[in-house]
């Protein structure tokens, strides 16, 4: 076998890890941009269930947004169904009643949240609880919430969330670019949407507590697009002199960043697990499973929408500068792929096929390489033909 012959034949990974190693080193090869369509697919699927469940089943607004009364009474032998007597007799209707058992390290008691009622029916119901747990009546909590107070938590937390995407906005734009700054907005809102369709579909109640956490999402998907386009405008750099498409500018990136994206996913998720576990299911502390949930679910849409939403619609965009836009359509994977990862230049479409011996063939929609340049190739280039002398 030729030189030339062993050449075009080099492994481009001498020492190939497994699927393991390769993650841990960010030397993973996945055609991220090719499978763009599925995350889109997807993602519509889950925004049209979204918006079936907002329209027909709307959100289970908690005590503080739609106003109305709620007692609370610590017992030890009050039941459910004494409770359930206690409103029918008050002529309070069961069905927009809502009553939860608690246990904690103050006790056992018994939370009992009705809609908007006259003062007078508030102590009548605050009194037969007490009789029936045998307590003071000054041992049973009461609250009444006007549904006003609801509207403006509404209305602020709305207000806060447009500020919050205009700042955003506005920042991304600066310190990166325009483009960016509408793909990490488009993951933004779709990490919230989606957030509250799981809300609006399972029937989990919605507090102000559960707004915080929604707002609070916001910065853990805004944080996992960053780390992804900073690495794409780190790599638009490195590939600024070379004709390459944004499409392979992204899977290259993307791939480079895959392990730190899902670190970051995973340190953030396991404190929120153990609030979850710990403080709701052991402490039984409604107030943080109401948060924990809101996080938890906005953050595993966080890391899934910086890779499959944010950076195709950057992709997108970037696809119509005239820079990249004779390269759409052409994007490395395989070998290829991964030899761009691992630090490679891009082979032209042309050396390609002289390599290949496929000159014939052109137009394809990837670029699939069997070889690598070697460094004597890099650096030598053949010798310029000699002048002929004129003889006198």
């Amino acid at each position: 076998m030729s030189t030339s012959e062993t050449e075009l034949t080099t492994p481009v990974v001498p020492h190939r890890r497994n699927l393991a190693g390769r993650l841990y080193h960010g030397e993973t090869a996945v055609d991220f941009y090719g499978r763009r369509k599925w995350g889109f697919i997807v993602s519509g699927v889950l925004l049209v269930i979204t918006v079936f469940s907002l329209v027909f089943n709307g959100l289970n607004l908690g005590l503080d947004f739609k106003g109305g009364l709620s007692w609370t009474v610590p017992t030890e032998t009050l039941q459910v169904d004494d409770v359930e007597t206690i409103l029918e007799d008050n002529n309070l209707p069961l069905s927009d009643a809502k009553i939860q058992e608690r246990t904690g390290q103050a006790g056992r008691s018994l939370f009992i949240q009705v809609g908007d009622q006259p003062l007078e029916v508030q102590e009548a119901v605050r009194q037969d609880l007490a009789e029936a747990a045998d307590i003071p009546v000054e041992e049973v909590s009461s609250n009444l919430v006007s549904s006003t107070w609801g509207r403006n938590i509404t209305e602020k937390a709305i207000r806060a969330l447009i500020i919050s995407l205009l700042l955003m906005a506005a920042f991304i734009s600066w310190r990166l670019e325009w483009r960016m700054a509408v793909a990490a907005i488009a993951a933004m809102v779709h990490d919230v949407l989606l957030s509250v369709g799981v809300y609006s579909v399972i029937g989990f109640q919605v507090t102000p507590a559960t707004v915080i956490a929604f707002l609070t999402i916001l910065g853990y998907s805004l944080y996992d697009t960053i780390v992804v386009f900073d690495k794409i405008k780190e790599n638009t750099d490195r590939f600024a002199g070379t004709r390459i498409s944004y499409a392979d500018i992204t899977n290259i990136s993307m791939n480079q960043t895959l392990m730190r994206s899902l670190n970051t996913t995973l340190a953030s998720v396991l404190p929120v697990l153990s609030l979850l576990i710990v403080g709701s299911w052991i402490l039984d502390a409604v107030t943080l499973r109401e948060f924990a949930i809101a996080l938890l679910v906005g953050m595993l849409t966080g890391a899934y929408s910086s890779i499959f939403i944010a950076a195709p619609i950057l992709t997108y965009l970037k696809e119509r500068e005239p820079k990249f836009k004779s390269e759409v359509g052409h994007h490395a994977i395989g070998v290829e792929l991964e030899r761009l990862v691992l630090g490679g230049s891009p082979i032209t479409r042309r050396d390609s096929r002289r390599r290949s011996g496929d000159a014939g063939e052109s137009g394809s929609d990837t670029l699939v390489a069997t070889a690598t340049l070697t460094p004597e190739e890099l650096l030598n280039h053949p010798p310029r033909p000699r002048k002929k002398k004129r003889h006198g």
